[in-house]
């Protein structure tokens, strides 16, 4: 259903050094990194799509988080869900909700909120029981 998803950064080394650590816990591997023109993208560990990248805005102005806007990341175990949000914290997110369940989207919806060094939302979640 999704191709993929491009979240724009100010400081790319900073976040290239961010998604670097944050990704493998949930099974994802990097596919290219071009410093020149200040992307970066990764995979899933099997390959293919979706894919996630970040770069520098194509129309050349400042990158922007946006209000109400949040990328969620599907995580295989809630241990991969918790080793995702330590991973943010140790390398320059902030914290917008730790690890924990949530039932009042599900019984076994167990999520984290972070944002990264831009200001982009994200959430690792699992909706499986454990």
């Amino acid at each position: 259903m999704i191709s993929h998803i491009c979240l724009g950064t100010n400081r790319f080394e900073d976040a290239l050094a961010f998604y670097s650590a944050v990704l493998p816990p949930l099974g994802w591997k990097e596919r290219w990194v071009d410093r020149d023109n200040g992307n970066a993208g990764w995979e899933p560990e099997a390959g293919g799509r979706p894919l996630f990248f970040i770069g520098r805005p194509f129309d050349g102005h400042a990158a922007d988080a946006g209000n109400g806007q949040m990328t969620a990341l599907l995580a295989s175990s809630r241990a991969a869900v918790d080793a995702f949000y330590d991973a943010c914290l140790a390398n320059g997110g902030s914290d917008e909700g730790g690890p924990g369940l949530r039932p009042h989207y599900h019984p076994d919806y167990y999520g984290a909120y972070v944002r990264d060094p831009d200001g982009n939302k994200l959430c690792a979640c699992c909706h499986q029981a454990e």
